[in-house]
């Protein structure tokens, strides 16, 4: 696995994105053509550009990875039982 220096290949604005989808439980890779894949299990992967098109890219892709993570708590069955019978 690379590690968030080497995946960030310079773009420093990058870092703090991939850090914080390091801690989060996130698998972080580089596709072919250089954008940036974000794989956890159960959840849809998450793709980005590796270079921002405005200052607020790399807040927009973490707000995804929390939307993705939020979304999948929310649609498995929560178990409780409903005490009807």
């Amino acid at each position: 696995m690379s590690n968030a220096h080497e995946l960030a290949r310079g773009h420093k604005q990058l870092l703090p994105l991939i850090e914080f989808a390091l801690n989060e439980g996130w698998t972080v890779s580089r596709t072919a053509g250089g954008h940036l894949k974000f794989l956890k299990p159960g959840l849809p992967p998450i793709f980005t550009s590796s270079t921002a098109s405005d200052h607020r890219a790399g807040r927009n892709a973490r707000a995804m990875l929390r939307r993705a993570k939020r979304q999948s708590a929310e649609a498995q069955p929560a178990g409780k039982e409903t005490g009807h019978g």
